[in-house]
């Protein structure tokens, strides 16, 4: 059993945490494959999105895959209404 919870504590980042998660899917967004993977969390399949233009894109899609391919926790940090994932963090 997967068990997933959601941080309503925001950072200066305007974020919301899902503490940890694991990744159950990535896929390249059928919409704008050129600027965004599809990310999916926990056994809910809550969608989300990595930016492939963020200076950070190749350390969190190094971080989600092995969350995928492993079942690594992580910590994910989910910016405020725009669904795109801004940090992933070792889980505490």
């Amino acid at each position: 059993m997967m068990v997933i919870s959601c941080s309503g504590n925001q950072s200066s980042q305007n974020l919301t945490w899902y503490n940890n998660s694991v990744i159950s899917d990535i896929t390249d967004d059928p919409d704008r494959p050129q600027e965004f993977a599809r990310v999916s969390i926990g056994i809910s399949a809550q969608v989300f999105y990595l930016s492939k233009k963020s200076q950070d894109y190749t350390h969190l899609i190094e971080k989600a895959t092995l969350s995928l391919k492993k079942s690594k926790k992580y910590d994910i940090g989910i910016e405020n209404k725009t669904n795109i994932i801004r940090q992933i963090k070792d889980v505490k």
